[in-house]
């Protein structure tokens, strides 16, 4: 494992893969990477695939297979898209068994046009888990104002979930609290907690591009107001683990939901 790896590890960081596609598994690129770099997960979405289905040829004869049968295009999407997801979930199963299921997800996005219409993304989401079929799936939700109540449904139902598009602290905190408030629902209901995963994942550099244009060309904020609002957000991700709220739910064997640092590139 590379030495800066092993650093981002001993800090209680894992490095996770923003993108994936058939190749990477064919070649054995994404094995490699979980095998020597310590990739503890992938997470992927609609415009990765739209990318990856129009630049790898890997996909050309499932293509060609699924027009002769005129299949629709949410059947072609399943099929490709599915695909690799099971093969990617399967590469990363010895490091979820290995880290006891902290590490070794992997993430399939349900559809962007349902970012506002809570009862049809807790459908889609329940359809994806149902497809891919696999304990280390991680369904990712935005964090809309649709998409929280979702979470809390679909965490109730014993849906993992990582929820994306996290900006400020206020989608934070609500996505946190629709997090708590499904695995509580679960305590009522009986059900397990140990098996329910979540991440929250807080965007960092397209708050600077969003906040840096608003700023003077020679303040001294530009390009630092990201991490700050990502410092906050621990600091307050701390605190919410640390109170009797969290106490109750862990001592019956809940996993706090972590934090993903997402959108790192500067």
């Amino acid at each position: 494992m590379d030495d800066r790896v092993r650093r981002v590890w001993a800090l209680g960081q894992t490095l996770w893969l923003d993108n994936l596609h058939r190749e990477m598994l064919e070649s054995g690129e994404l094995a490699r990477l979980v095998d020597e770099v310590g990739l503890g997960g992938v997470t992927s979405n609609p415009t990765i695939f739209e990318k990856a289905i129009r630049n790898h040829p890997g996909y050309q004869a499932d293509l060609e297979e699924l027009a002769r049968q005129s299949a629709p295009p949410l059947a072609v999407y399943d099929r490709l898209v599915g695909d690799d997801i099971r093969r990617a979930a399967e590469i990363l199963r010895p490091k979820f068994d290995e880290r006891g299921g902290r590490d070794g997800f992997v993430s399939l996005e349900v559809s962007p046009r349902l970012a506002d219409d809570t009862d049809r993304t807790v459908e889609e989401a329940e359809r994806l888990w149902r497809l891919i079929d696999r304990r280390n799936l991680l369904i990712k939700v935005p964090a809309t104002a649709a998409g929280v109540p979702a979470i809390a449904r679909l965490t109730e139902r014993g849906i993992s979930v990582n929820v994306t598009l996290i900006f400020s602290m206020r989608q934070f905190l609500a996505v946190a609290d629709a997090f708590l408030r499904g695995m509580e629902a679960r305590v009522r209901r009986g059900e397990r907690l140990d098996e329910v995963n979540s991440m929250a994942s807080f965007f960092v550099s397209r708050v600077d591009s969003a906040v840096d244009p608003l700023l003077p060309e020679d303040s001294p904020l530009r390009g630092r107001i990201g991490i700050a609002n990502c410092k906050v957000a621990y600091a307050r991700w701390r605190e919410l683990y640390a109170d009797s709220r969290w106490r109750a739910l862990e001592a019956k064997g809940a996993r706090p939901q972590r934090l993903l640092w997402g959108s790192t590139g500067t």
